[in-house]
C-alpha cells in the first residue's frame, strides 16, 4: 500500500508580523484558558482548577473590552505581510476573538441553555477529568464546594434575561427541569454522578487518605451541591417558565435580526442572509425527497411514501429489544468502518474512541448520539425512537470517520497552535461528519434499501434544518408548522422529531452548520475530481481537508483549491 502524506501548509518564513500576532495569540490564549478554568478539560492538560468560571455581569464585561483590544491590535497588523501558514492561522484565530466578543456584547450568558445544552448537565464533565492524585481529587471537591455561587450568578443572570425578554421560548421548556431534579431530588449524596470518581480511587493515594477524601465528597455534595440544584429547580419552576417569552422566533427577541444573523455567522462561518439559506434548503429538500422515493421503489413498498413512513416506524423488525443490543450494533458498524478507513484515509489517527450509553438524566431530550475524539454516546432512552435503518449514518457521522477520527486527528496535529487544535468550528466539524455519511455509500456500509432509506432520512434531516431554523427565525412559522415540516418529510421518530424541532427553537442557527458545511465539502471533492481527473486521489483528498484540524469554510476552499493545484502541477511535471 502506498502511503499518501498529509498535505500541510508551507512552512513559515519568519518575520515581524508573524512574531507579533503570535504574541498576540499566545498571550489571549492563555488569559483566556485562565478565565475559563474549571470548565471542560477532558484531556486534563490544564492545571486543576479550584473554582468554576465566573459569569457575573462585570466579568463579562471585562472579557469584553479584552476581546475589543485584541481586535484592535489585530487591525494594526499588516496581514499581507503574514506568512502562508499564519495567514491561516488569523483567518481561524480572528473569527473565534469576533464571536467570543460578539456573545458578551449581546449578553449570550443571560440565556445560559437550550433544549439540547444546560450549565449545569455541562458540570457532569468535571467527572470525567482525570484526576491522579490527592491534590486532583481536592481541587476537584473545591469545584463541588462552589456550585451555589456559580449557580446564584447564573439564576440571577437568567433574572436579568426574563427582564428583557431574552429567554429561552416557554413552548420548549416541559419537562427540561428532569436533569435539575435529577440531583435536588437526591437523599443519598453517593448515589449523585458527582460522586462516582471517588467509588474507585488510585492506589497510589493512602488508605486514611481514600476514606477522607469520601467522607469530604458525600459531605460536599450533600450539603452544597444538592441544596444548589434543589434551589435551582424551584427557579425554573416557579419563575423562568411562568415568565420565559411566548414568541419563538430569534428576531422576536430584543435587537434579535442583529443576534440572529451573528448566530448564522458563528455557526456557518458564513454571511449569508436568512431568505438565501432558506432557499438553498428547499433546493436541497427536493433533491433529497426525491432519491427518498427511488430508494423506496427498490424497497418494493406497494403503499404511497407517507404509508412507508408509517411502515418504517412501526415495523419491530427495525428496533432493538435492549439497549445492549442498540449498542452492539453499532459497535459492529463501527468495526466493519474500522476495515475500511485504509482504503480511504492516508493518515489515521493513533486515538481511539468508545462507545457508552447516553448518561439517564439528559438521554430524554438528547439527540440519537453524539461523537467526539474519545466517545461515541448511543442514546438507549426510549428504544421505539431509535429505529436501526438510521444506525449506519449516525455511526458513521458520530465515530469514524466522522467526529472520532477528525477529532483524534485534529488534538495530534502538533504543529498547530492550541486555539485551532482545541477549539471546534461547527460548519467544518459537522459539515465533515455529513459528508462521511455519503461516504459510507463507497465503503459499503449500507446493506439494505432500509438502511439507504435512513442515510436519506438524516440528509433530509440536515436539509430540513436549513427551511425549518429560518423558517422559525425569520419567517415566523409555528412550532407545529416545523413539527409537521420535519415528520412528513423523514422517517425520524415522532420523539426525535419532537426534540430536534424543539432543539431548533432553543438553539437558533446551531442545525445551519450541517448542511452547509457538507455542501462546500462535495463540492470542493467534485471541484478536485474534475480538475485532477485520472490523478485524483481520495486518499490525499481527505487528508488535505483534516490536515487544517477545524477551519471556517472560506479557509478550507482556499486551502483545498491550494491543494488541488499543487496535485495538478505535480501530475502536469510527472507526465513531462
Amino acid at each position: 500500500m502506498v502511503l499518501v502524506a498529509a498535505f500541510v501548509p508551507a512552512p513559515a518564513v519568519a518575520n515581524d508580523t508573524d512574531d507579533a500576532f503570535r504574541a498576540i495569540t499566545a498571550r489571549e490564549w492563555t488569559w483566556r484558558n485562565a478565565e475559563f478554568a474549571g470548565g471542560d478539560d477532558e484531556d486534563g492538560e490544564a492545571a486543576p482548577s479550584r473554582r468554576l468560571p465566573s459569569v457575573d455581569p462585570a466579568t463579562h464585561q471585562a472579557r469584553l473590552e479584552v476581546w475589543d483590544g485584541v481586535l484592535a491590535e489585530l487591525d494594526a497588523l499588516d496581514v499581507d505581510a503574514l506568512s502562508e501558514e499564519e495567514r491561516i492561522n488569523y483567518e481561524v484565530y480572528r473569527p473565534q476573538v469576533e464571536n467570543l466578543a460578539a456573545s458578551a456584547r449581546f449578553r449570550d450568558y443571560e440565556m445560559p441553555f437550550n433544549s439540547d445544552s444546560s450549565f449545569w448537565s455541562d458540570l457532569g464533565f468535571m467527572t470525567r477529568r482525570p484526576m491522579r492524585n490527592a491534590a486532583d481529587y481536592r481541587a476537584y471537591l473545591a469545584q463541588l464546594d462552589d456550585v451555589p455561587r456559580y449557580f446564584d450568578d447564573q439564576i440571577a443572570n437568567m433574572r436579568r434575561g426574563l427582564k428583557r425578554g431574552f429567554s429561552v421560548p416557554r413552548a420548549v421548556l416541559d419537562g427540561r427541569e428532569v436533569s435539575i431534579a435529577a440531583v435536588a431530588d437526591l437523599t443519598d449524596p453517593a448515589e449523585a454522578s458527582f460522586y462516582a470518581p471517588f467509588k474507585t480511587l488510585p492506589a497510589s493515594i493512602a488508605a486514611d487518605e481514600q476514606a477522607a477524601l469520601r467522607r469530604e465528597a458525600a459531605e460536599t455534595i450533600g450539603k452544597r451541591v444538592i441544596p444548589a440544584f434543589a434551589k435551582l429547580l424551584k427557579f425554573f419552576r416557579s419563575e423562568y417558565v411562568p415568565k420565559a417569552r411566548k414568541t419563538l422566533a430569534a428576531e422576536a427577541m430584543p435587537d434579535g435580526k442583529a443576534w440572529y444573523r451573528q448566530q448564522i455567522r458563528e455557526y456557518t462561518t458564513l454571511d449569508l442572509d436568512p431568505e438565501a439559506i432558506h432557499a438553498i434548503g428547499l433546493a436541497e429538500v427536493a433533491q433529497i425527497e426525491e432519491a427518498m422515493r427511488e430508494t423506496m421503489r427498490e424497497a418494493k413498498f406497494e403503499g404511497s411514501f407517507a404509508e412507508f413512513l408509517a411502515f418504517l416506524r412501526s415495523d419491530p423488525r427495525f428496533y432493538a429489544k435492549t439497549p445492549e443490543e442498540l449498542l452492539m450494533r453499532a459497535a459492529w458498524i463501527s468495526k466493519r468502518v474500522d476495515g475500511q478507513l485504509g482504503r480511504f484515509f492516508g493518515l489515521l489517527p493513533r486515538g481511539r474512541f468508545t462507545i457508552v450509553p447516553v448518561p439517564a438524566d439528559i438521554a430524554p431530550f438528547w439527540t440519537a448520539g453524539r461523537g467526539g475524539a474519545t466517545t461515541y454516546w448511543v442514546n438507549t432512552y426510549d428504544l421505539p425512537s431509535r429505529p436501526l435503518y438510521n444506525l449506519p449514518a449516525l455511526t458513521l457521522h458520530e465515530s469514524a470517520p466522522g467526529h472520532s477520527l477528525q477529532g483524534a486527528l485534529a488534538g495530534e496535529q502538533t504543529g498547530l497552535p492550541a486555539f485551532r487544535r482545541k477549539t471546534y468550528i461547527s460548519a467544518y466539524g459537522e459539515g465533515w461528519a455529513l459528508y462521511t455519511e455519503k461516504l459510507g455509500q463507497e465503503m459499503g456500509i449500507y446493506e439494505t434499501p432500509y438502511e439507504e432509506f435512513g442515510r436519506l432520512t438524516y440528509a433530509m434531516w440536515r436539509a430540513a434544518r436549513l427551511v425549518i431554523d429560518t423558517g422559525i427565525h425569520h419567517k415566523g412559522w409555528t412550532r407545529e408548522q416545523a413539527l409537521a415540516y420535519l415528520r412528513d418529510r423523514t422517517a425520524l421518530s415522532e420523539h426525535e422529531v419532537t426534540t430536534e424541532v424543539d432543539r431548533y427553537i432553543s438553539w437558533p442557527a446551531q442545525a445551519l452548520s450541517y448542511k452547509l458545511g457538507e455542501l462546500s465539502i462535495v463540492g470542493l471533492r467534485a471541484e478536485a475530481e474534475r480538475e485532477l481527473g485520472e490523478h485524483f486521489d481520495i486518499r490525499a483528498f481527505h487528508d488535505a481537508v483534516l490536515a487544517l484540524g477545524s477551519v471556517p469554510l472560506p479557509v478550507l476552499e482556499r486551502q483545498i483549491r491550494r491543494f488541488i493545484a499543487e496535485a495538478r502541477d505535480k501530475a502536469a511535471e510527472a507526465s513531462g
